[in-house]
């Protein structure tokens, strides 16, 4: 029997292959609902057995989900899991979107989806199915205990394999965004300034600048503009991790 399928959907591929589920079907709703997946054994056609997989959630995860939020985000997860199953994990981690039953090699096209509703889209997978939506997000992540092709396909790799770096990795991007744009705003608006006096187009009016106090000024802008990016050995992650 396919385990994938039995993933995506264990009561319809059982009923695919005409195996009637009786009270192991009951059991199997309250397995889900408890965020374990449930996987049907079957002899010779015949339902043998239930059992109940779970795959415990990680350290840190609700609060990563929490900080994202904070941040502006919406965190949506795609999963091959049961939907009752994914909504249970949901529910503990504080997602608010779930789409769940998706195929692995549909998990990229649900990530076009949600492209096309002209969303930016942060990726985070750490398995081998996850490849293909690494690569076709706007950012993929990958947590740095994963497979080798996860790691491979994605643009950043938390090496801690721990979800609170997402959050700090997208605080972290902010803050090296903001000190690039006051540096080039620094330095658009010096030379603006400086440049014109330098080259003594103010000179009818008295207002000029030796060659030797340019490139003072030249190299002062210089300084500013290194020590405005060192601020960023400063930088406090919002979680800590580990």
């Amino acid at each position: 029997m396919d385990g994938h399928k039995v993933e995506v959907g264990a009561a319809r591929f059982m009923a695919g292959l005409n195996i009637p589920l009786g009270e192991l079907g009951t059991k199997a709703d309250v397995l889900a609902a408890q965020a374990r997946t449930p996987v049907f054994v079957a002899v010779d056609g015949v339902l043998a057995g239930l059992l109940g997989v779970a795959d415990p959630v990680r350290a840190g995860s609700a609060q990563a989900i929490r900080t994202l939020k904070t941040q502006g985000l919406e965190v949506a997860m795609i999963t091959g899991d049961a939907q009752a199953t994914a909504q249970a994990v949901a529910a503990e981690t504080g997602v608010t979107r779930v789409l769940a039953e998706v195929l692995p090699g549909d998990k990229a096209e649900a990530v076009t989806q949600l492209q096309e509703q002209g969303r930016k889209v942060a990726f985070v997978g750490d398995g081998i199915n996850d490849a293909p939506a690494l690569a076709k997000a706007d950012v993929g992540v990958a947590i740095g205990t994963g497979t080798d092709v996860a790691v491979e396909t994605a643009d950043v790799i938390l090496m801690s394999g721990d979800l609170r770096g997402v959050p700090n990795a997208i605080a972290l991007s902010r803050a090296t965004l903001r000190n690039i744009r006051i540096n080039l705003f620094w330095a658009f608006a010096y030379n603006v300034v400086l440049i014109p006096v330098a080259a003594g187009v103010f000179s009818r009016w008295g207002l000029s600048l030796s060659p030797v106090l340019a490139a003072a000024a030249m190299g002062l802008s210089s300084v500013f503009v290194l020590t405005n990016a060192l601020r960023l050995r400063g930088f406090q992650p919002p979680l800590k991790v580990g």
